[in-house]
């Protein structure tokens, strides 16, 4: 059995921006294997995971706060591992961002509870049997159209519009194998900068406390 660190908890490092919470989050995917070969179509092959939550029948992607000591693809993998038990190739530029409520706060006009989601494509590469919150969170993969019925919330809806649209860009015309797009990977970015800077600098402020990289470490793609 492996042992992960546990999930971060507290908003001491969380960051802001005009008063809105940073959120970090991702579509996790993978395609299923072609076992037919009139099985060609994206959206057929294309799987999604979603994760439960307590007392809802909807579902909802792995998100949460993005912290000081981390770039915007390590928290939203690191996300994605903690709430889903998965990690994989992370795709550089988000597929948007959307404004929001917190669930505390769905009926509030302040400012207050507001925040502020970048979501990321993440083709998955490995699926884990224990992650540190699999007590709170259920996980399932979906087609596209069950994603589509159980989506909480339209802005997730218009992610996932996104992300068809982002995998029919990149997609072949002879698609055979394992893989139905092709990625170059990078490393993740280790620059650095001064934490004076606007919180939506995507790099890493200095003095920073790494990740458990044996378990949020993942790969991103420019």
């Amino acid at each position: 059995m492996m042992l992960c660190s546990p999930a971060r908890t507290g908003r001491h490092r969380q960051r802001y921006m005009d008063e809105f919470r940073l959120v970090a989050g991702c579509i996790p995917f993978k395609f299923e294997k072609v076992v037919q070969d009139d099985i060609c179509d994206l959206e057929k092959r294309l799987l999604v995971l979603m994760i439960s939550s307590p007392n809802r029948d909807d579902l909802v992607f792995p998100k949460g706060g993005w912290e000081d000591d981390e770039t915007i693809t390590e928290a939203a993998c690191r996300e994605a591992l903690e709430e889903g038990g998965v990690k994989g190739i992370i795709r550089e530029e988000p597929l948007g961002d959307w404004e929001f409520r917190s669930k505390s706060s769905q009926n509030s006009c302040s400012v207050g509870g507001g925040c502020r989601g970048f979501m990321f494509a993440l083709e998955v590469t490995e699926e884990l049997d224990y992650w540190p919150e699999q007590d709170i969170y259920d996980r399932k993969w979906l087609t596209i159209d069950e994603a589509f019925k159980f989506c909480r919330y339209d802005w997730m809806r218009e992610a996932l519009k996104r992300l068809l649209m982002v995998l029919s860009e990149g997609s072949g015309t002879e698609e055979t194998g394992e893989e139905l797009v092709e990625f170059s990977m990078l490393s993740v970015s280790d620059a650095q900068a001064d934490q004076t800077l606007s919180p939506l600098y995507f790099g890493k402020p200095s003095g920073v406390q790494h990740l458990d990289e044996s378990c949020s470490k993942c790969a991103v793609l420019g």
